[in-house]
């Protein structure tokens, strides 16, 4: 784990579409969180993955992001049974987020709670991650 702390990239946070009708269901959903998201959110708080600040439930136009890096320009998400059926609501989320330049990582729920080390490990390696190590 790096012990250096990389600022928060503050205009890449801010340039991204955000609806403002999304803030009340975005906190609550931070508020209920999934096992597989509260263990996430454990190793990537405070600067704890890399020294990147995270954000939890981050709303990105219409849609609600698990976790974002601004810093990275990173969107993990980790993906449940509440994916299933949805597969092209989430192809269209992601190639909106692609053309915002966004890269969005997928991990599943259970790699997540059954494997967080291997899941950080895959992180980690990730071009996106390479400047940060």
């Amino acid at each position: 784990m790096s012990d250096k702390k990389h600022p928060r990239n503050t205009a890449n946070y801010k340039s991204l579409p955000s609806n403002p009708k999304l803030k009340e269901y975005a906190k609550n959903l931070r508020k209920a969180g999934n096992l597989a998201e509260v263990l996430f959110w454990k190793e990537v708080q405070k600067g704890k993955f890399l020294g990147l600040d995270f954000d939890r439930q981050k709303i990105i136009g219409n849609y609600i992001a698990d976790f974002y890096c601004a810093s990275a320009q990173v969107v993990i998400e980790i993906d449940g049974s509440s994916h299933t059926g949805k597969e092209d609501y989430d192809l269209t989320r992601d190639e909106f987020m692609n053309s915002l330049g966004l890269t969005i990582i997928r991990v599943s729920d259970k790699r997540v709670k059954k494997e967080i080390g291997a899941v950080l490990e895959f992180l980690k390696a990730h071009d996106k991650f390479e400047n940060y190590i």
